[in-house]
């Protein structure tokens, strides 16, 4: 290989590479026209399925899930060649990959009035994905969560892989929780997954599960999801492809309005705080708002009791995306 040839190789990387470390620092202080839009995109050697197309100070963004890994990120619109579709064209053109496999599944999950979608990881792990809601309330964030799992986890792991549910109403809510989880991520001691929660997370404590949370009449299902997403830009986090529903409650027609939004729902089948108790490869579920200390002392009393595996390496925690890309990748 020439100099020349060289030099413009390791050019390139090193200008890449500096605008991803821009946009993945990037602040949207003013999101402007933020909407579902959908297509192939690709920037050698790698294409992205897009999600949502924003402006911000005059530029324009996509949000992009790499469909095999399930990272997303945001870009410059113009850093890609691009072929926009509708989204039933953009799942038909990435079929194979574990994004869709994990969407399909969800929706064949999808007549459970409480629980559908994703429920659980890698089965041939032993340990599991944590994920912490962070619902609307007046208590503070109850950081032994994180602490905790730090402190048992940092000889053996770290960053700590975490998935944290969030609502648009508990950001707004609690600004110096917030700051306190993102200086953690940035200190590497944890790492976080962004699921959406729903913006208003509304519940009722009368009327039945059927019209209750987001199944309660006149809920507006853009608005929940969307507008989420964009105060968790403005905030400087980056929405994963992952949705909760809050109290775990949809029915049919929802879910497939979900992921045609290209978002997959993720259920539990560890609620530790009802008593359900985590297998391997286990999608666990605790509650990191105040409102569920049960919960979050069992998910302690698990680390304690699990400490001499953790040591071994024997019992970890998993990335959610890492453990969804896994259990379906390879399979049809």
């Amino acid at each position: 290989m020439n100099s020349r040839l060289l030099k413009y190789i390791l050019t390139l990387f090193l200008l890449t590479g500096l605008h991803q470390l821009a946009c993945a620092q990037a602040n949207y202080r003013k999101i402007e026209n933020y909407k579902p839009y959908f297509g192939w995109a690709h920037h050698f050697p790698q294409d992205w399925m897009i999600l949502r197309q924003f402006e911000n100070e005059g530029k324009s963004y996509y949000l992009l899930v790499n469909p095999q890994t399930l990272q997303t990120k945001t870009d410059e619109c113009d850093f890609y060649e691009v072929k926009a579709m509708n989204i039933a064209q953009a799942r038909d053109f990435f079929k194979n990959t574990p994004y869709q496999k994990a969407l399909r599944k969800a929706e064949k999950q999808s007549v459970a009035l409480q629980d559908a979608g994703i429920e659980s990881g890698i089965p041939k792990e032993t340990g599991i994905s944590l994920t912490a809601d962070l619902c609307p309330s007046h208590r503070p964030l109850d950081k032994r969560i994180f602490t905790d799992i730090f402190t048992e986890f940092q000889k053996v792991e770290r960053p700590v892989p975490v998935a944290l549910s969030v609502t648009g109403v508990w950001m707004r809510q609690h600004p110096q929780d917030l700051e306190w989880l993102k200086q953690m991520q940035a200190k590497h001691e944890i790492y976080i997954t962004w699921i959406n929660h729903s913006f208003n997370h509304r519940v009722s404590l009368k009327a039945p599960l059927k019209k209750n949370f987001l199944l309660e009449p006149g809920t507006d299902m853009n608005y929940e999801i969307l507008e989420t997403e964009k105060a968790m830009l403005k905030n400087g986090l980056l929405p994963s492809v992952f949705f909760r529903f809050p109290g775990l409650v949809s029915d049919q027609q929802l879910i497939y309005k979900l992921t045609d939004y290209g978002l997959i729902p993720v259920g539990t089948d560890a609620w530790l705080a009802k008593g359900q108790q985590p297998q391997a490869g286990s999608i666990v579920l605790i509650h990191g708002n105040g409102n569920e200390p049960t919960g979050v002392n069992d998910f302690i009393k698990l680390l304690q009791s699990e400490a001499g595996a953790i040591a071994k390496k024997q019992w970890l925690l998993y990335d959610l995306r890492e453990s969804v890309e896994e259990e379906f990748e390879g399979s049809n």
